[in-house]
């Protein structure tokens, strides 16, 4: 097995197979979002370092998320955009599985980061003169911490699966990065297995920490629509729709390309849901947690204002 495996020694990236003219389009737009994800996550990050009002739980939470939106760019864009100025879209197999693990593991730590996230509102809103106690620094160490851990060992399950397959052809990927399913249509030998583990991580990691979240919301919504004060439940509501937005978005996109009944073109829907993951996702959270988000607007005012002074 372990000699037929290595008859491939590079994989073909095919990408989105378009006209030149289109891939240039194509080239011009991922470019665009590529750059505003890097700026718009990191000035985020910025001003959670600068601002000491941003110090708190939820911006902690929400930096490392930005962490993640940005690695998921850096780990398959690039390649990418190379792909469509490149003919030559070849890529290593080492370089293929490396890839499809950093996928993997900031896949599955945004998903638990997001169920953290959930559960930090909750006790914001549903338990606040408690909320620094439960809350606490050890704790979001400790939840931040396993979750980057915990995303990293389930991606080393799959790695450790699909690394025991032999690949002898034929080595072309119909993606624009080495996606797991993708990855594994090309394998010599029965995936079964590597499937189920692919659903039972699904359940584990998408339906699990989904239902978790909306058991916080629920709760949440109800804790609002206690409160009197048409101020109080707008600024309560406000805290918690930008997050929503983004779980909308990961989760949906997530779920259908990995549970749902396939299409007759599941390579090609595949391509299009994971531009949400790698490319679409990162630049929309950026924006949804600046625009939407009081806080971080107030701090931006605050740092700009201290540069013109300086």
């Amino acid at each position: 097995m372990r000699e037929n495996q290595t008859w491939v020694r590079e994989f073909i990236l095919l990408g989105f197979q378009l006209q030149p003219e289109k891939q240039m389009i194509l080239f011009g737009l991922f470019s665009l979002c590529y750059a505003l994800t890097l700026l718009g996550n990191g000035i985020i990050l910025g001003l959670i370092l600068l601002d000491s009002r941003l110090h708190t739980p939820m911006y902690f939470f929400l930096s490392h998320l930005a962490i993640v939106d940005i690695a998921y760019a850096c780990n398959t864009v690039p390649q990418m955009l190379a792909n469509l100025l490149n003919l030559a879209k070849s890529i290593t197999f080492a370089g293929c599985m490396t890839q499809t693990f950093l996928f993997l593991t900031f896949s599955h730590t945004e998903c638990l980061l997001l169920v953290v996230m959930s559960y930090d509102r909750y006790v914001a809103i549903c338990h606040p003169l408690r909320y620094s106690v439960i809350v606490s620094w050890k704790l979001c160490t400790s939840l931040v911490v396993a979750s980057w851990i915990c995303g990293a060992l389930l991606s080393l399950v799959h790695m450790i699966l699909i690394l025991r397959l032999p690949f002898c052809g034929p080595h072309e990927i119909n993606h624009f990065f080495c996606e797991i399913l993708s990855v594994l249509r090309l394998a010599c030998a029965d995936t079964t297995l590597n499937k189920i583990v692919i659903f039972a991580a699904c359940i584990f990691i998408l339906v699990g920490p989904l239902s978790l979240v909306l058991v916080s919301y629920t709760r949440i919504l109800m804790a609002i629509l206690r409160i009197h004060s048409g101020e109080g439940r707008r600024k309560a509501f406000s805290t918690c729709s930008s997050h929503l937005c983004v779980v909308g978005l990961f989760f949906g996109s997530a779920i259908v390309m990995y549970m749902a009944p396939k299409s007759r073109h599941p390579e090609e829907q595949q391509k299009v849901l994971s531009l949400f993951y790698s490319l679409f996702n990162p630049t929309l959270n950026a924006l949804i947690y600046s625009l939407r988000n009081a806080e971080m607007k107030s701090a931006l005012r605050r740092v700009l204002w201290k540069q013109r002074l300086v």
